[in-house]
């Protein structure tokens, strides 16, 4: 009897993958995403250095409020310039800083120093390298002659030409600078007005991390490894003013990484985690920010970085779906190994956590430079090599990039970002993004 052929059973159609999201699509979405807080208090000058402006900052007078010389040496009249060069002009007064006086004797000359108020009738102060002293018994003090004809306006600071009174000196959602708490103190200003910071809830996610300092070195259990991530993130969210909150390694279950991630959400604006947000069976981030809220999963196209997660964890109490910042956290989730998190930190959260205080951010400047290395099997993702400027004026590659070298990046003082599927050759134009723009 004739048997009927034997037929595998259909295997179940895979589920298509969704295409990696472009970099730059992402970013957008994120900062769409980063509806930008408002919460502000008041806070001395002196410690308002990295704090956001709430308002903008509008000069209730003038800089400088008058008139004043910009060197030390003598204030005239051009009208008398041609008395000055040939025989001299006697000195009818002398002008220190914070003394104003009279207006200036018709043919004479002031001793006046830098940041002196100007006398009136005075249009021109000639510097004393360019004066010399005749007849210094004469009264008075001597007369003074030029070595060189002055121009209308020569060393004098008008008043105003710094700053307007009723000009804005700082606009609202600038990121304080050393350079702007002295400008904001030649108004007069002793307190700004500042956005709070935004407060920002860190953990990490791994049976296999331990924190430093609790076992020695050669102590460390088998298949462990020091937790190094939350170090270097918790630095860099600092420097962009964040009040960071660093919580215990979260063991890698569901319930476990669910408790973690809603304790957190109740008291940040943001919940950023490293670990557990790819496709493994121990990556818990995943479900249990899709049953605290919403997540939208990115799978990126970058090298390192590829696993990144964005998404909003809803407080307890709160109304699903409502989209107010006081409803919910935002939820970012970086991948675990240490150069991916570096990377997706600065060229993704860097620029989000600036966007929830509105700070307007230009981006990373890049500059062209000569590859002194060679690339010749590019990844088809877009990728972000670790290079140090050389002596030369090229740029050297670290040997290994691996994504689990922190040692990479240490070493590099920027990236290439290097388009998807590009072959570098030594010699050719490559895009450099210096890490001091990155951090």
């Amino acid at each position: 009897m004739n048997s009927a052929a034997s037929v595998p059973p259909s295997a179940p159609a895979q589920a298509q993958r969704k295409p990696l999201r472009a970099l730059d699509d992402a970013l957008a979405e994120l900062l769409a995403a980063a509806q930008p807080l408002t919460a502000s208090h008041r806070v001395p000058l002196a410690q308002a250095d990295g704090c956001v402006l709430a308002h903008d900052v509008v000069a209730q007078l003038d800089v400088p409020g008058f008139d004043n010389a910009s060197v030390d040496g003598y204030a005239l009249s051009t009208n008398d310039a041609a008395a000055a060069l040939s025989s001299g002009l006697p000195q009818s007064a002398r002008i220190p800083a914070g003394h104003f006086s009279g207006p200036l004797v018709s043919g004479s000359v002031a001793r006046i120093f830098t940041g002196a108020p100007l006398p009136s009738h005075a249009n021109a102060v000639v510097m004393q390298e360019d004066c010399e002293l005749v007849k210094t018994d004469a009264p008075g003090g001597g007369l003074v002659r030029l070595q060189q004809a002055p121009t209308a306006g020569q060393n004098i600071r008008l008043r105003g030409e710094d700053i307007a009174c009723g000009q804005v000196v700082v606009a609202k959602g600038t990121r304080l600078t050393p350079a702007h708490l002295g400008l904001l103190a030649s108004i007069g200003q002793a307190q700004v007005e500042v956005l709070k910071p935004v407060r920002v809830a860190l953990l990490s996610t791994g049976d296999e991390l331990v924190m430093p300092g609790t076992v020695a070195p050669d102590a460390l259990p088998p298949g462990a490894i020091f937790s190094s991530n939350g170090f270097f993130l918790s630095t860099l969210l600092k420097r962009l003013g964040a009040e960071v909150t660093e919580l215990a390694i979260v063991a890698d279950t569901l319930a476990e990484t669910t408790a973690a991630l809603q304790q957190a959400a109740s008291a940040h604006d943001v919940v950023l985690s490293t670990g557990g947000v790819s496709v493994g069976e121990e990556d818990h981030v995943k479900p249990a920010v899709q049953s605290l809220g919403s997540l939208d999963l990115w799978a990126l196209a970058i090298k390192p970085g590829k696993p990144f997660a964005y998404g909003r964890i809803h407080r307890a109490g709160a109304s699903a779906g409502v989209g107010q910042s006081a409803d919910f956290a935002h939820f970012v989730g970086l991948p675990g190994n240490p150069v991916s998190s570096f990377v997706t930190f600065v060229v993704l959260v860097r620029p989000f956590i600036d966007a929830l205080l509105g700070v307007a951010r230009a981006g990373v400047q890049a500059q062209p430079m000569t590859a002194h290395f060679n690339w010749p099997k590019p990844d088809k993702r877009r990728e972000f090599l670790r290079v140090k400027r050389n002596a030369q004026g090229g740029l050297d590659l670290y040997p290994n990039q691996s994504s689990g070298v922190l040692t990479s990046v240490a070493w590099a003082d920027g990236f290439v970002d290097n388009p998807p599927g590009q072959v570098i050759a030594q010699g050719d134009t490559v895009s450099f993004w210096p890490m001091s723009q990155c951090m």
